[in-house]
């Protein structure tokens, strides 16, 4: 009989995360780790990813890196690489979440975007490019990248109470590149077994938001409700595990249907 370890075990594989003390980024790493991988906590905070590896338990390493500075990048895939010479995951999921609208978005505001979403994906693969490929001897390594609704559609201003409130242009424009870096990436890299897909989640605004907000974000979902951080979870684990081998250049969308209306 077939288990659940056989189709999502990573037992004996070694993931990495990046922005694994965000609300979406913890979950997608206990999830990671719970199926057995060894699972690096990417972070700039290392107070904050120590307390995450001892909340999510042994298999799970804090791993202080911030993914704009090449220095710091290099220094996780020499690690990586002395530690365990392979990654068998690589989830890019870092972001730095603020408001903002046309009239207060400035040059800088898409140069520092673009370097975290664009920028800190080259600084990855170079520093794992030789990792990725060891694990291809005898897996089916995977990158995920994480972009957003925003990357696909455009935020509704009337939901906000204000246009400074919403979500800035410039979060967009570098989420809907990386969903086409993700298919570039794919076909580039799918010839030494490297897939590489990406998730876009929906409305997940976590505990704590504004009510009224709440409930006019989960009126633009079919399904009537914003999104829980777990039910990202299971769409990153089926995308690391080796049954998603045939699975390359996909955007899976986790919206609720947000953008299907």
């Amino acid at each position: 009989m077939t288990t659940l370890d056989d189709l999502f075990g990573l037992r004996g594989r070694v993931a990495v995360v990046t922005g694994a003390t965000g609300r979406l980024g913890r979950v997608m790493a206990e999830a990671l780790a719970g199926a057995g991988a060894t699972t690096y906590l990417v972070g700039r905070d290392q107070g904050r990813l120590e307390e995450l590896a001892g909340k999510l338990g042994e298999r799970c390493r804090p791993a202080r890196c911030d993914v704009t500075v090449d220095a710091d990048v290099a220094a996780l895939g020499a690690r990586l690489r002395e530690e365990h010479g392979r990654v068998d995951v690589l989830v890019h999921n870092a972001h730095v979440g603020r408001g903002g609208s046309l009239r207060t978005s400035r040059t800088a505001d898409y140069l520092e975007a673009a370097d975290l979403a664009l920028g800190a994906f080259q600084r990855l693969l170079d520093a794992t490019h030789d990792l990725l490929e060891a694990a291809a001897a005898d897996g089916s390594p995977s990158i995920v990248n994480v972009a957003s609704m925003y990357g696909v559609v455009s935020p509704k201003p009337h939901l906000y109470d204000r246009p400074e409130a919403g979500n800035p242009p410039y979060y967009g424009a570098v989420k809907a590149g990386l969903v086409q870096l993700t298919r570039y990436a794919a076909v580039e890299l799918g010839p030494a077994g490297i897939r590489v897909n990406c998730v876009t989640p929906g409305p997940f605004p976590g505990e704590g938001g504004d009510p009224a907000l709440l409930a006019r974000l989960a009126q633009q979902t079919p399904v009537g409700r914003v999104g829980d951080p777990a039910e990202i979870a299971t769409t990153v684990l089926y995308l690391a595990s080796p049954r998603s081998s045939y699975t390359t250049g996909a955007n899976v969308i986790v919206d609720g249907g947000w953008t299907i209306w």
